[in-house]
């Protein structure tokens, strides 16, 4: 078995133990008591890294339960809009969200502009890039993102994650739909098997790693990630705050031996003011103290580091509760 498939199978079977856990967790933890505290996170679909990652926090603050009477549940949701939507509704405690999202329910902008600025939303922690990736045929001529260009490259579907980023990434660069030779609008369950068809050059994706549409398309045919790390990109990190440096760790995929460089947003972790800073405090302390189990829990958790935790990706203030926390342990 190669090196990459073996990892492609741990972390499989990494995602499956997780979920396992979870279901284990939310479905026979002892009901709390009447004195006890309640709060639910909201994350995204059950088969995308959102679903796991809220209940990998939800079975680390569920185990301390006797000592603080907190009890953790986790919710599938639609994802960074609507929970944000349901935190401003007070529907949620605390939710997952892009941090590009963040910033504009923070700010009042972009699809929040009818609605005004969410002044309560709060930040606890950033958790795992969401990497701006770029997939090119072997045989296409393309090596650095400039070669883009003439390029037949799917920019991905209208109202879709990937085709906001690659929008934004166009206007930087100065391009238009017009500086390709075809720009096509195709979902991202579809570029895989056009890329390989030979109908597409270059496929775009926006998700974290390990990714099951990348390593469909990097077994399936000759292909390989392109960085995207040039002055333009960098440009564009330093320009907008909920932008952040990635890296793709390299062997992760077939035929791709060395890191990719690239950009992207963070997975966050955010409430509200409403929201006591001691449960805050709690929840934050339960992953922290158990930093190096929690790193366990899904594959795209093993790269992260503490400090970055704090520092990157949280475009709206920090929560008191957290806060506290990080100034006792020194992580700000």
């Amino acid at each position: 078995m190669t090196r990459n498939k073996r990892f492609f199978r741990t972390a499989v079977i990494a995602c499956v133990a997780a979920v396992a856990g979870l279901v284990a967790t939310l479905n026979f933890a002892p009901a709390a008591d009447a004195a006890g505290k309640f709060i639910t996170i909201g994350t995204g679909g059950v088969t995308g890294v959102y679903y796991p990652a809220g209940g990998a926090i939800c079975r680390l603050v569920n185990r301390g339960r006797r000592e603080h009477g907190i009890r953790c549940s986790v919710e599938s949701t639609g994802g960074s809009v609507y929970n944000l939507n349901a935190l401003r509704g007070g529907e949620l405690d605390i939710a997952v969200a892009q941090s590009d999202w963040q910033y504009h329910a923070y700010k009042g902008t972009g699809v929040f502009k009818d609605f005004g600025q969410m002044e309560k939303l709060r930040a606890l922690f950033s958790l795992h890039s969401e990497p701006f990736t770029v997939v090119a045929r072997a045989d296409a001529g393309v090596n650095t993102l400039d070669d883009l260009v003439g390029k037949r490259v799917n920019i991905g579907n209208a109202g879709s994650g990937m085709r906001a980023t690659m929008e934004v990434l166009m206007e930087q660069k100065g391009w238009t739909k017009e500086s390709f030779k075809l720009a096509s609008e195709l979902k991202a369950s579809e570029q895989a098997q056009a890329l390989c068809d030979n109908k597409i050059d270059v496929m775009v994706y926006s998700a974290g790693h390990p990714n099951g549409a990348v390593q469909e398309v990097t077994t399936s045919c000759p292909s390989k990630l392109i960085p995207v790390n040039d002055d333009d990109v960098k440009a564009l990190v330093e320009k907008y705050p909920f932008y952040a440096l990635a890296v793709i760790p390299g062997g992760m995929y077939q035929g791709n031996p060395d890191d990719v460089p690239t950009f992207g947003v963070k997975a966050t972790f955010v409430s509200t003011t409403d929201l006591d800073d001691d449960t805050v405090y709690t929840v934050v302390k339960s992953v922290f103290d158990n930093f190096e189990n929690f790193k366990t829990l899904h594959p795209v958790f093993s790269t992260l580091d503490p400090k970055q935790m704090v520092s990157e990706g949280n475009t709206a203030p920090l929560h008191p509760g957290a806060v506290r926390y990080f100034k006792e342990k020194g992580l700000m």
